[in-house]
């Protein structure tokens, strides 16, 4: 019979990581899943009680292809391919909890990717629209929200355009480290409250380790103000190029 780690059972001296556990011995995903929260994100800075009881219960790995699922709790991204990732737990949990999604706000994700980030959203109460240009994932997310009994909107767009023409949002997640926010995005962020939540790379050199910075933005009149939060890196989000801002 497979040996079941259980918490009481890790020595105290290391910091495990749920990717090393699981190939070492046989566990399962929600024990990796519970490991992921209490060894990556409770103790660095994730404290929101919303975002850490979501990714307790959002199974990671449903949103993955089986020959990555065994990825779904490491502490790094996953390629997804076509110059798309999964963001590592830790990078997603601190971004979410930056965004600070209440119940019932209307928020959009984009460069939704696999869906696993709109996912968690959604279990925060929030009523989410997920935008991607990649048919074959959303597909993908479409199937995985449906067996987990989540209402998530998909749409097929570009990213860099947002979804303009629509009732403007509460809130807006680029998931993925970018070189500048687009103006665009100003005018589709509700006045007065809307924000926007994602990576802007402080170095972005062609086969360089990219380094970034979480920001939050908020609509200033048909501009924005951003405000850096933390140092964060995670992968270029494909599509996104430097383009003129408004900002202030």
């Amino acid at each position: 019979m497979a040996q079941v780690i259980r918490p009481a059972m890790l020595p105290r001296t290391k910091a495990w990581n749920a990717v090393d556990m699981m190939a070492s011995t046989a566990i399962s995903f929600a024990t990796a899943r519970q490991f992921m929260v209490d060894s990556q994100l409770r103790p660095t800075k994730v404290t929101s009680a919303a975002v850490l009881d979501a990714m307790r219960r959002i199974p990671r790995e449903r949103f993955l292809p089986a020959a990555t699922a065994s990825l779904a709790y490491a502490d790094q991204d996953v390629d997804l391919g076509q110059g798309q990732f999964l963001m590592a737990p830790l990078a997603f949990a601190r971004l979410a909890q930056l965004l600070a999604p209440v119940e019932g706000e209307r928020i959009l994700v984009v460069g939704s990717g696999c869906g696993y980030g709109a996912a968690v959203l959604a279990a925060c109460g929030a009523r989410v629209t997920a935008l991607d240009s990649n048919e074959a994932l959303q597909s993908a997310a479409r199937a995985a929200y449906q067996g987990l009994g989540l209402t998530v909107a998909s749409q097929i767009g570009n990213p860099v355009e947002g979804l303009p023409g629509v009732q403007a949002w509460d809130a807006i997640l680029i998931e993925g480290m970018i070189p500048a926010i687009p103006a665009a995005f100003a005018t589709q962020l509700r006045p007065g409250q809307g924000r926007l939540v994602t990576v802007r790379a402080s170095r972005l050199v062609p086969g360089a380790l990219p380094t970034g910075v979480a920001v939050i933005a908020e609509r200033q009149g048909e501009s924005l103000t951003v405000t850096p939060a933390f140092d964060c890196t995670t992968s270029p989000l494909a599509g996104f190029a430097p383009e003129p801002v408004f900002e202030f």
